[in-house]
C-alpha cells in the first residue's frame, strides 16, 4: 500500500502544483487521470523523491519515504515522461549498464535479468541495435524495462502512451497490465481510454487537487441516465454550451455532436446514453472550473 496524506508543494513562482493531496493506492494498477499541467507529474516526482512536498507524508509498505528516501529507490522503478536515451548504443548494452547502476554488480545475475526484462517487453529480437533506431513504442518498452530493473514493488509510468501509435499503445498497456498483478502500478495520463479497461481504482486530479477517487465503473454509475446527445448546427453551438451543461463536442460529419449532463432530456431532440469515463472526467473538470475543459473534437467519416 501506498499512502498519501495531505500533501503540498508549492514552486518557487508561485504554482501550487499539489494541494492537499491524499490517496491511498493498493497492489494493482492505479490510473491518475488529468488535464495537461494538472499536477500529476508534480506528484509523480514526489512520490519518487526526486522533489521534497512542502507538508504532508507519504507511506511505502509501512515506512515513511521523506525518512529512507533510499528505501523506497530501492523498491521503485520509474518511467518519467520525457525519457531519454543514448541513440547510438544497443538496448542490451544500455540495460546493461542501467542494472550496474542499481546495484545489480554480479555479472551472472546482471546477464539474466537484462535477457528476461529484454524477452518479457519483446525486444530480444532487437537487442542489438541502436536505440536511436527504435520506434515510439519500442523505447516505450525499453523505458518500462529499466524501470523493472531490480524487481520493484512500487512502478510510476508518466503519461506513458502519448505519441504511440495504435498497435504500439495497446501493446504496452497490456505489459503495464501483467505487471500490475503483483506490484503498485500508477499510470499518469491525461488519456481517458488509458484508465477506463485497465485501472480497478483511479482519481481524476486537477490544479493539483484530487477532485474524486475511487473503482472506474462506480463512478460511471453515477451518471447512469443522465448523459444525452444530440447533433446541432454549428451556428447553435454556442447557445446550447451557453445554456446546458455541455460535457464533450465531436464533429461528425461536419456537424457538433454534443453530449450533454442532465437529470431530464433537454430537449425532444436530445437522446439518452449510456454514461462512459470520459464523461465523468469532463463532468469533474468542469465542476472545478469551466476554464480547465478542453472539450475533444473528432472527425467521423
Amino acid at each position: 500500500m501506498l499512502s498519501i496524506k495531505n500533501l503540498n508543494k508549492t514552486y518557487a513562482n508561485g504554482v501550487k502544483a499539489i494541494n492537499d493531496v491524499s490517496l491511498d493506492i493498493p497492489n494493482g494498477m492505479f490510473g491518475l487521470l488529468g488535464p495537461n499541467g494538472a499536477g500529476k507529474s508534480s506528484l509523480m516526482r514526489t512520490i519518487a523523491t526526486l522533489q521534497d512536498a512542502d507538508s504532508g507524508s507519504i507511506t511505502f509498505r509501512g515506512q515513511d519515504v521523506a525518512s529512507d528516501k533510499e528505501g523506497l529507490r530501492r523498491q521503485l522503478g520509474y518511467l518519467p515522461q520525457d525519457f531519454g536515451v543514448y541513440p547510438k548504443v544497443s538496448a542490451e548494452k544500455l540495460l546493461n549498464h542501467f542494472a550496474v547502476l542499481k546495484g545489480i554488480t554480479a555479472r551472472g545475475e546482471r546477464k539474466e535479468a537484462v535477457e528476461a526484462l529484454l524477452h518479457q517487453t519483446n525486444l530480444w529480437e532487437a537487442r542489438k541495435r541502436a536505440l536511436g533506431g527504435f520506434s515510439g513504442g519500442m523505447r516505450q518498452r525499453f523505458g518500462i524495462a529499466q524501470a523493472l530493473l531490480g524487481a520493484p514493488r512500487l512502478v510510476i509510468v508518466d503519461e506513458p502512451t502519448a505519441g504511440l501509435d495504435p498497435d504500439e499503445r495497446n501493446r504496452f498497456l497490456n505489459l503495464l497490465a501483467k505487471i500490475g498483478e503483483n506490484v503498485v502500478v500508477i499510470l499518469s495520463t491525461h488519456i481517458v481510454e488509458d484508465v477506463t479497461d485497465l485501472c480497478p481504482r483511479m482519481a481524476i486530479i486537477a490544479r493539483g487537487q484530487v477532485l474524486l477517487q475511487g473503482r472506474p465503473q462506480e463512478a460511471i454509475d453515477t451518471l447512469h441516465q443522465r448523459i444525452w446527445r444530440r447533433s446541432v448546427e454549428p451556428d447553435a453551438l454556442q447557445h446550447y454550451q451557453d445554456h446546458f451543461n455541455v460535457l464533450t463536442t465531436r464533429l461528425v460529419a461536419g456537424k457538433p455532436q454534443i453530449r450533454v449532463y442532465a437529470e431530464a432530456q433537454p430537449d425532444s431532440g436530445f437522446t439518452r446514453h449510456e454514461a462512459d469515463l470520459e464523461d465523468v472526467y469532463f463532468l469533474q473538470l468542469r465542476q472545478a472550473g469551466g476554464k480547465m475543459i478542453t472539450a475533444r473534437a473528432a472527425v467521423a467519416a
